[in-house]
């Protein structure tokens, strides 16, 4: 039984990691489409996007199966409870960069960007990307001191998601509401992206460790996933 319940884990284990690595793909993608005005781009994410609800579905089969079937206790509950966990941080990260390749669609074809923010979004997509990859790297290492890492990552969006914010409320902005709005969404989603890879990497600390580290706090609930 022992055998069975540990490959059924490292089957959810590498499933978890396929979800990040397409999530980080799509935000990679979607960032391409949004600077770029490309519309069969942002199409490829969004046909795209059922791979992951499809991984999503098949990795809460295999973690309810084990607590079923297996009836864990102590270590192993916490693994399967916090593979849960992880697969709706994973699943909010690929919808969210899902919603960057509809706005790009929605706006072709003209750009949803303004130039004089499109730097800020690149840095921005990058950033998303690289806590993407690191979001999977720790859930395949399951390496607690680089998971709590995620965090300093993460401070550099939310610099840039703040300035981004002075830039739509100066006087001499001039591209109007609609361009506006579409700038604080796209900002949204991408600061809400870098916040669940960091999620994941808290959860990782805590399936290793059985302790929350404490300079990684519950970030508060928000009406954008």
């Amino acid at each position: 039984m022992r055998v069975a319940y540990n490959e059924q884990m490292t089957e959810l284990a590498d499933t978890l990691g396929e979800m990040a690595g397409l999530a980080g793909q799509a935000m990679e993608r979607a960032t391409q489409s949004l600077l770029q005005a490309d519309l069969r781009i942002a199409e490829h994410v969004i046909g795209d996007h059922e791979k992951i609800t499809d991984l999503s579905a098949q990795a809460e089969e295999r973690a309810f199966a084990l607590l079923a079937l297996q009836a864990p206790v102590a270590g192993d509950l916490r693994s399967v409870v916090s593979g849960i966990q992880i697969v709706a941080d994973i699943e909010r990260m690929g919808a969210l960069a899902l919603h960057v390749a509809k706005i790009a669609r929605r706006r072709h074809p003209a750009h949803a960007l303004p130039e004089e923010v499109n730097g800020y979004f690149a840095e921005m997509g990058r950033i998303a990307v690289a806590l993407g990859a690191s979001a999977r790297e720790v859930l395949e290492t399951r390496d607690p001191e680089r998971a709590a890492k995620l965090r300093e990552e993460d401070e550099a969006m939310d610099d840039l998601h703040r300035h981004l914010f002075s830039v739509l409320m100066d006087r001499e902005w001039k591209h109007g509401v609609a361009a506006a709005v579409d700038v604080t969404l796209l900002g949204r989603f991408y600061e809400r992206f870098a916040d669940h890879a960091v999620e994941v990497g808290r959860r990782v600390v805590f399936l290793v460790t059985g302790e929350l580290p404490t300079d990684m706090p519950t970030p508060p609930a928000q009406h954008v996933n």
